[in-house]
């Protein structure tokens, strides 16, 4: 795959499968607008990319939940490269798990403060709606792009507890996804979202059950990604793609 004179913005690309995205696409030629919180971490891995000397990365500190600060990276993405090939949301998390919720203070889903859930919604959700509404603008003048979302197994499992993940992913996978192929059908815009199982970018993820045994390396992912945003990955539009090892396949409740 060759990715020369492309360029992306990637979400939550200071870590995990952000920054693994960021890495390959760059490494494949194209060009990269890393978006984090995290300015120092975000700062030394965009260095770590160009000191290679392939594809070129720029890091724009962003907040997903900050509708001004979104556009703030599509515009430095136009201004830098010209253009908006591949949008990737990878931004997220649980909000009970990235908000470090007490589970015995708080035991049960009415006992958590709702700020916590608002802000598992604001990222998982609205990051996303908000960049795909930023890049969109691009996307119609060049009349060309992929926006790709991430979903989540959980998001067909549902979460008795962490409710915003799965609520959030839910809307991704399916309202989302197929409301942006529809909207960008006339414009060349393609939509696809992208929904792991347990993947290993947390060693707690090893517990989850599938019937391949395992989790999956966080690289599996991003192959998938890179296909579909390739050229031999044109005619893929409109899905939601499980990748999970056949958990879906297995009955519901099973941890």
């Amino acid at each position: 795959m060759d990715f020369t004179n492309k360029v992306a913005i990637s979400t939550g690309a200071a870590s995990g499968m952000g920054l693994l995205f960021a890495e390959n696409f760059a490494a494949l030629g194209g060009n990269v607008v890393m978006c984090d919180v995290n300015a120092e971490v975000l700062t030394e891995k965009v260095a770590a990319i160009n000191e290679k000397g392939v594809g070129k990365a720029v890091a724009v500190v962003c907040d997903v939940r900050d509708y001004s600060q979104v556009c703030a990276a599509r515009d430095r993405a136009v201004a830098e490269f010209g253009r908006i090939d591949i949008m990737a949301n990878f931004a997220g998390g649980t909000a009970v798990r990235m908000c470090k919720v007490d589970r015995e203070k708080h035991p049960e889903f009415p006992d958590v403060p709702i700020d916590v859930y608002d802000w598992g919604i604001d990222v998982n959700l609205k990051g996303p709606f908000y960049f795909a509404h930023a890049v969109l603008k691009q996307m119609r003048e060049q009349r060309s792009g992929l926006i790709i979302n991430i979903g989540s197994i959980t998001g067909a499992e549902g979460d008795g507890y962490g409710m915003d993940y799965p609520t959030s992913k839910a809307g991704l996978m399916y309202g989302l996804t197929k409301s942006i192929t529809q909207f960008g059908a006339k414009y060349g815009i393609r939509c696809v979202c992208v929904s792991p199982g347990p993947v290993l970018t947390r060693a707690a993820m090893a517990g989850m059950k599938t019937p391949l045994g395992r989790a999956a390396e966080p690289q599996e992912i991003i192959d998938l990604v890179l296909f579909i945003a390739s050229e031999k990955g044109q005619f893929i539009n409109g899905e939601n793609i499980m990748i999970d090892g056949g958990r879906n396949a297995m009955g519901r409740y099973t941890k």
